[in-house]
């Protein structure tokens, strides 16, 4: 017992460690070229739908499961003001995209909106972004059908001057 313990400690331990090594950031240039799964200083929070990395872009899949909450959450980021931009598609359907500010990457119920949710339209979509404090920002798909997906790649972030 004290073994099976004791290696449930340390497997926490070393979660921790990793997400601990992950620091503030300034700027985000992500193409998901090199991904084969979400990046450590990621979180990616899909339901009991699917949320990957696959094909040099980050996916978000409805499978049987329309309108669950998917939010892919960047590293925590320095308050002050940004422009997010990203290239955003879909494979046809009603869907939608809303940017977040969460304090905690692993708590989208304690958010605030930082950009209304919009119809996704296979555009570039550019965002201003201003953060009080130190916070995450989440990527919020809505799919609104089964077997829906949602394509983002080219995602960067960059302070305004």
């Amino acid at each position: 017992m004290r073994k099976i313990l004791l290696t449930g400690i340390v497997t926490l331990g070393g979660f921790l460690t990793a997400h601990a090594q992950c620091k503030t950031v300034t700027t985000l240039a992500e193409n998901f070229d090199t991904w084969k799964d979400i990046d450590k200083c990621w979180t990616a929070q899909s339901g009991k739908a699917m949320l990957y990395s696959k094909d040099k872009k980050v996916t978000f899949y409805s499978m049987t499961s329309p309108r669950e909450n998917m939010v892919l959450v960047t590293p925590k980021i320095k308050a002050g003001n940004y422009t997010l931009t990203f290239d955003i598609s879909d494979n046809g359907g009603e869907t939608t995209i809303e940017v977040l500010s969460l304090n905690n990457a692993a708590d989208t119920k304690a958010s605030v909106v930082v950009a209304k949710a919009s119809k996704i339209t296979g555009d570039k979509k550019t965002i201003n972004v201003s953060l009080k404090k130190d916070a995450h920002l989440g990527l919020k798909v809505m799919l609104n059908g089964i077997h829906q997906a949602v394509y983002i790649d080219n995602l960067s972030l960059k302070p305004k001057k």
